[in-house]
């Protein structure tokens, strides 16, 4: 794991931004197209808004989420929703979104559907995570429902994901996914998160800590 730590939290997102686009582009000058892998919430948001105005060859990038509660776009809960307010807008708006939701019943339903949208897609050219304080990331939560399916070597691409505290059914990548993945960010904001950082980073059952999973391979960014 590799830390790296800003004054304020705008220069995070302006260079956590930069970065981003550096490793898109960086992965273009090799491969057709390339996967972009991000999370819903608010916290990168501003990142989001920064990356749409980049200049990128944006017909040829991929972009997808890390996971997905089982909602419809037009709920405020919706990452879709978000993606489409914040980063596939301006320039961006000529990616290719690939979808984590259906209107299938639950999640279960839709999975195989959402799984063959995948073909061609994988691996994932440049991730970015979040971590909440209780060590989860994207839907891998401690507790979760099918967290020992998600996290093992022989997973499936997705999962569904139902956890205690999250309100609705998720739908997530699953690890062995996410660790294949050629660049890895992780976003935290803080001195919650960063004191989560530090527990996950300690020694223990990946169970207990899912972002375990891809914290070795990982650039943390983190400003107070």
């Amino acid at each position: 794991m590799q830390l790296e730590t800003y004054p304020d939290r705008d220069l995070l997102m302006m260079r956590l931004a930069d970065r981003i686009a550096a490793d898109l582009k960086e992965c273009l000058l090799t491969h057709e197209r390339a996967t972009l892998c991000v999370p819903g919430g608010t916290t990168p948001g501003p990142v989001f808004d920064i990356l749409s105005a980049v200049d990128l060859d944006w017909e040829r990038v991929n972009i997808l989420l890390n996971d997905e509660r089982w909602v419809p776009e037009s709920s405020d809960r919706s990452n879709t929703a978000l993606l489409r307010k914040r980063l596939l807008t301006g320039r961006a708006a000529k990616a290719r979104l690939i979808p984590l939701v259906s209107d299938a019943a639950t999640p279960e339903d839709g999975l195989d559907a959402l799984t063959e949208g995948l073909d061609g897609v994988l691996p994932i050219s440049v991730l970015l995570l979040g971590m909440g304080e209780d060590m989860h990331t994207a839907s891998l939560f401690p507790g979760a429902d099918q967290l020992a399916l998600a996290l093992s070597d022989d997973a499936p691409p997705l999962v569904a994901m139902r956890a205690p505290g999250a309100p609705e059914p998720r739908i997530t990548l699953s690890a062995p996914v996410l660790k294949q993945a050629m660049k890895t960010h992780i976003l935290i904001v803080g001195p919650g998160k960063k004191a989560a950082l530090d527990d996950a980073a300690a020694s223990g059952p990946v169970e207990d800590a899912p972002v375990r999973s891809v914290l070795p391979n990982a650039m943390v960014h983190w400003a107070e």
